[in-house]
Order: C-alpha cells, then structure tokens, then sequence
C-alpha cells in the first residue's frame, strides 16, 4: 500500500456539489469496510443525507481534492434528542496518520455546539485500534453486542457502543486550557 503524504487542505460541510465524489469515496472503500456501512453506498443515501436538514457530515479533502474521510452527526429524536450518532469512515490510504482522531474531535466540538450532551459511535468488537483511538478522546465503552452484525460472508461480529458525554468532556478541556485545540474556544 502506498503512503499518502498529501495534508488535508479542507473540511466541509456536504453539498450537493459532493454528492458524485463521496458516493465514490464510499464505495471505493475496502470490501471490509463496505460491510460495515449502516447504510447502502449509492447515490440516494448520499442525496438523502444532503436533503436532511438534522444530520450533519463533513467531508476532509486533500490538497489535491481527494476525498479522504467522511464525518457525520445524527441526532436523535423525541426522548434522545440531547444523544447523536458519530459516524467516521477514513479512506484506507489516509489512516493511521491522526485524521480519524482530528474528526472525531470536530465531531464532539460540533455536537457541543448543536446543544447535544452525548455522543455515541458504534465499533466492531475486532477494529481494536479504532476502538482505542476513540477512547483516547474520551470515549467510554457502554455495551457489547453480541453477533450483532452480519458480513457479507454470513460471519457475525461483535459490536461496541461507546458513548461520550460532551458536556463534561468540553468543561475537561476548559480546565486544562485546551479548548481552543480542539475549536471549542471563545469566537470559534
């Protein structure tokens, strides 16, 4: 595999102008990781996404326009309207370099300014190092799930819940002054 050395240049709010180059990014990824997607890799979902005014995703693109990773926020609804789900794909070439980290962090300062005090993100029992890295920024595993999920060869897996609670992770930062690190400092 070759490395990428190429620095994110952008991240972005999804639009319609996007909608060809993310839903190719998607289905561009691994066969593994298809496998995980909670929803198809077609046009629709990407349209759907764009059209619906309560998810939110970003798109991390690369100084030569590659789309290199995709962050959404989906908020609950009714009685888990204070809870949102963070959703995380980075491309393969472009992982194990502190993208998925710098998302996950947009992703709790963006949640924190939407009015939201949890973030949960579901991750397959095996992706340790995902798991890891989520923990490392103040995620707290919750529940496993057993043989929740179903790949594409019949093999079921485990599935972690974790969960973060953004308001006491932000006042946590503001303690010990890195706030503005991660965009959550006055003006920003």
């Amino acid at each position: 595999m070759a490395e990428h050395t190429q620095q994110l240049i952008e991240l972005r709010r999804l639009t319609a102008e996007d909608a060809e180059p993310t839903t190719r990014f998607l289905q561009n990824l691994p066969e593994g990781d298809l496998t995980f997607l909670k929803e198809p890799a077609d046009d629709d979902t990407v349209n759907r996404w764009i059209a619906d005014d309560r998810t939110y995703q970003w798109i991390a693109v690369g100084e030569d326009g590659e789309l290199q990773a995709m962050l959404s926020i989906f908020p609950g609804a009714l009685w888990s309207s204070h809870v949102a789900e963070l959703r995380l794909v980075v491309g393969e070439p472009f992982r194990r370099q502190g993208l998925g980290r710098r998302l996950a962090r947009h992703g709790l300062a963006e949640a924190l300014r939407l009015g939201l005090r949890k973030v949960m993100v579901e991750v397959v029992a095996d992706k340790e190092g995902d798991i890891a890295m989520f923990e490392a920024i103040g995620f707290e595993a919750e529940a496993l799930l057993r043989d929740q999920i179903c790949d594409r060869d019949g093999n079921v897996h485990d599935l972690v819940l974790l969960s973060h609670e953004v308001e006491t992770g932000a006042s946590a930062l503001e303690a010990l002054g890195l706030a503005g690190e991660v965009g959550l400092g006055e003006g920003q």
